[in-house]
């Protein structure tokens, strides 16, 4: 354990995908992982990223949604475009996940990806994604901090 006391997942690591299109799970995500929740990840794609959550934060989120699919066409449309694409992704002996090529398509990864702590799951960028977000997010880093720490 760390100086702080929550487990969560944090850091920024540049990761490069084999010829195969498998990630390594860089240590410090994949110990919070391993010690906190269960050895797997459920991979889901968004249209410049793909986020990766423990089972047990997934199925909360699968929840939440199911229990407002009825309510609102939109949250139907984001069950078919983001949650039907959840995978479950099994991480082998070297700490490696098998991203699948639609996967990789949909969030325009190509090797060379930052993988990112983001406190409840990790996010993997392709580099050029990452830094137009970056960007984006540095332009407006008074604001965000201020909504947010307020």
């Amino acid at each position: 354990m760390g100086l702080l006391k929550t487990p969560r997942f944090r850091g920024q690591f540049v990761v490069r995908l084999d010829e195969k299109g498998r990630l390594r799970i860089p240590t410090k995500l994949r110990e919070t992982l391993q010690q906190n929740f269960t050895d797997g990840l459920i991979l889901a794609a968004g249209p410049r990223r793909l986020d990766a959550y423990p089972p047990e934060i997934w199925e909360v989120l699968e929840e939440k949604i199911l229990a407002k699919a009825g309510l609102h066409e939109d949250y139907r449309a984001l069950i078919r475009y983001y949650i039907a694409s959840g995978v479950e992704s099994e991480i082998d002996k070297h700490g490696r996940i098998l991203i699948p090529t639609v996967h990789r398509e949909r969030a325009k990864i190509q090797q060379e990806v930052l993988v990112v702590g983001s406190l409840d799951h990790i996010e993997i960028w392709d580099m050029n994604q990452w830094r137009d977000h970056d960007k984006w997010a540095e332009n407006n880093f008074e604001r965000l901090t201020k909504e947010a720490f307020s």
